[in-house]
């Protein structure tokens, strides 16, 4: 009996694969190595490896096979209406072998899955159907998918879901048994790695995951912006929950209490950090995952939106020997990405960098970086005092939360250090007379803090679909103002296409204003003036405001001035 049709087999089909993987860029070199050692020790099916390992996109995948190979790839319409031979097949068994029944003939049975290199599962379904086997190539979810869809009940997969729900004041052993049952049935294992996948691959930071009254809500959020990506029935809920905390290494039994925990993934050939934090809500727990992907962030200052004249001013800050350079803004506002953008400037053999933060997001080589953890004393004000002894010549504290970490950063810039650091103010004057409120005295602030800056993230706009419009009546004179510059116009708005998710933007960038702490603004905090008058003795000294960056980068077709006006309207002169 001819098995499939065309056959896959040969030693040679592992190297082609590969070959092929590697030349259309869907696998890294290092990658092709790891997968290579894996199969070498292992054995098996290669291309079970690189699916159990993540190192390259299933579609990527499921084509370089087809190529190879020469088989058909799954067409969107040959997806079955209902399930084939119900009674018959083992749905574990197909699932693990991540096969898919599309028809059957009087000659034959086509399969779509995603590995044909298979024999032993062919050679059974063959004896099962008892006819040839034709095979087509289909993606792992695909396969998962259309499984669950035709042969898993509903009511059944409902029942089971309901035997878990108990209310959050009477967990048993026998509940958290249940719990991390089905928490490891196939079906929950896939959603909760596709999530993170397509979260990884759409550029999110955020995944949300919220128990409504009658549906599961699961938003992504991307450019700063949540996005509803995928919903699930309620019932699901706990199954999916209690999946992220075993791999968060949380309390599966306690739902009463918000939990924090942490993911370390490859996906795709590279490691992605996940920061997960759980609490109770009325419907059930919500889930809130934060994803520290270090190949997508930009360490460089110029790449992150800054532009000569706020790049000057922010490297004079950064190259005095000693004094407080501060970020502010809300939370989100990419903060902590610029003090590692400015930290990796200053990062040099010839400079000692401790840093001090909770938690530490990105792992950066040469700097001594320190994790608090308030639960054992070891706060920031504590760590503070004790990395004073270790003679560093630029310490990073994550943030100024209260007086004493406040006066110790002080002290420390007294004594002959540079101290990065962020607080929480709209603005930059609003960070002088928050230090003012944590009982700082003014001429030690004035004699300490080099600079503040505040900043945004504005969406930029996708290349890929911008489109040029005319300059409303409103933005005519600081147009005109730029043109006498010399400087060039260009007015652009979003549209939307697939690149970027029909949205119109694509990435975010900084804008900024940077207040110096000149002659005039030192006079002015040590008149014990408020903030609105210190940040018009810093506009009169030359400060570019928040607003006027953002225009400036709407003028170079960065960016929208709606986008603009979304994140500083309030600053807005």
């Amino acid at each position: 009996m001819n098995i499939v049709s065309p056959p896959v087999e040969g030693a040679a089909f592992e190297d082609r694969l590969l070959l092929a993987l590697s030349s259309s860029g869907a696998i890294t070199a290092d990658s092709s190595e790891r997968a290579q050692r894996a199969y070498a020790r292992a054995g098996g099916s290669l291309v079970d490896i690189v699916i159990r390992l993540g190192l390259c996109e299933e579609k990527s995948l499921a084509q370089a096979i087809a190529a190879v190979t020469g088989l058909d790839m799954l067409a969107d319409d040959a997806l079955p209406e209902r399930a084939i031979r119900p009674n018959q097949l083992s749905v574990p068994f197909l699932r693990e072998a991540r096969v898919l029944p599309l028809a059957e003939s009087e000659d034959a049975v086509l399969l779509a899955g995603a590995d044909p290199t298979n024999a032993l599962t062919l050679r059974a379904l063959a004896l099962v159907f008892g006819k040839p086997v034709r095979f087509v190539v289909a993606t792992a979810s695909a396969v998962e998918d259309n499984l669950l869809r035709l042969y898993s009940s509903a009511a059944t997969q409902g029942e089971a879901a309901e035997s878990i729900l108990t209310t959050a004041s009477d967990v048993t052993d026998t509940d958290i048994a249940r719990l991390r049952e089905s928490a490891s049935q196939a079906p929950i294992v896939r959603f909760v790695e596709k999530l993170i996948a397509r979260a990884i691959d759409a550029r999110a930071s955020d995944i949300h995951i919220e128990p409504l009254e009658r549906r599961l809500r699961v938003r992504l959020r991307i450019d700063g912006i949540l996005h509803d990506e995928e919903m699930a029935p309620l019932s699901s809920a706990p199954a999916i929950v209690s999946r992220i905390k075993i791999l968060a290494r949380l309390d599966i039994g306690e739902r009463r209490l918000p939990q924090d925990g942490s993911i370390k993934i490859n996906v795709r050939g590279r490691e992605v950090d996940l920061r997960v934090a759980t609490a109770p809500v009325v419907n059930g727990e919500s889930v809130a995952i934060r994803i520290l992907d270090r190949e997508t962030v930009q360490l460089d200052l110029r790449e992150l939106g800054f532009g000569d004249f706020l790049l000057t001013s922010l490297t004079r800050a950064l190259q005095r020997p000693n004094g407080i350079v501060l970020v502010t803004g809300p939370t989100g506002s990419g903060k902590s990405t610029t003090l590692y953008a400015a930290l990796d400037r200053l990062n040099t053999a010839g400079r000692k960098i401790i840093t001090v933060e909770d938690p530490v997001e990105y792992k950066i080589e040469g700097l001594n970086q320190i994790q608090v953890k308030p639960e054992i004393g070891l706060d920031f004000a504590r760590t503070l005092r004790s990395i004073l002894r270790h003679d560093p010549d630029v310490i990073m504290v994550g943030e100024i939360r209260d007086a004493e970490t406040a006066r110790i950063a002080t002290q420390a810039a007294l004594t002959g250090h540079l101290v990065l650091s962020t607080l929480h103010t709209n603005d930059a004057a609003s960070a002088v007379t928050r230090l003012l409120d944590m009982g700082i005295e003014d001429y030690l602030v004035t004699s300490t803090v080099a600079g503040v800056l505040a900043q945004r993230l504005v969406r930029s706009l996708c290349t890929s679909c911008r489109r040029p419009c005319d300059l409303p009546d409103f933005l005519q004179a600081a147009a005109a103002k730029r043109r006498e510059e010399g400087r060039e116009v260009n007015f652009f708005e979003s549209a939307g296409c697939p690149s970027c998710r029909g949205t119109g933007y694509a990435g975010r960038r900084v804008v900024a204003e940077m207040m110096d702490m000149n002659d005039l603004v030192r006079r002015t905090v040590l008149a014990k003036a408020e903030a609105s008058q210190l940040r018009a003795a810093a506009i009169r000294s030359g400060m570019r405001t928040l607003y006027e960056a953002g225009v400036d980068a709407v003028f170079d077709g960065m960016t929208s001035h709606e986008e603009v006006l979304r994140v500083a309207q309030d600053l807005r002169d």
